[in-house]
């Protein structure tokens, strides 16, 4: 199973746009939880999220819909309409929301600071 789960994140890292160092980074810190590696896995296996794991009270859809308020508010803000930077974006949502919460193990506090007060299209004088 570690096999089939190190091949899906290669894939998704490809589909993301990202690359060998960064899958690589991925895949230590990743290893290195359990936590988040059985979120990851279970993904995997049912395409949808477990959301047992938290950190500081939030799950990977917690962090994955603080991101997407994040990309939003870029598009919002982007001239041309398009903040994309590259990858499929949901596949880099997907990715960034994991990869968020390995870090989010090592600084909880600090994230948990960030997904309080950064509330992305929440933004004073937005209508």
């Amino acid at each position: 199973m570690k096999e089939r789960v190190y091949q899906w994140a290669q894939a998704l890292c490809s589909c993301a746009g990202e690359g060998e160092e960064f899958l690589k980074d991925f895949w230590e810190m990743l290893t290195q939880s359990e936590g988040v590696y059985r979120e990851f896995e279970y993904y995997l296996e049912h395409q949808t999220f477990l959301c047992e794991y938290k950190i500081a009270g939030y799950s990977v859809v917690d962090i994955m819909v603080w991101q997407i308020d994040h990309f939003k508010a870029n598009l919002d803000r982007s001239k041309s309409g398009n903040a994309y930077t590259g990858g499929r974006s949901g596949d880099r949502m997907l990715l960034m929301a994991f990869h968020t919460m390995l870090k989010m193990e090592q600084e909880p506090e600090g994230y948990a600071v960030l997904m309080q007060t950064e509330t992305g299209t929440d933004y004073s004088g937005k209508y």
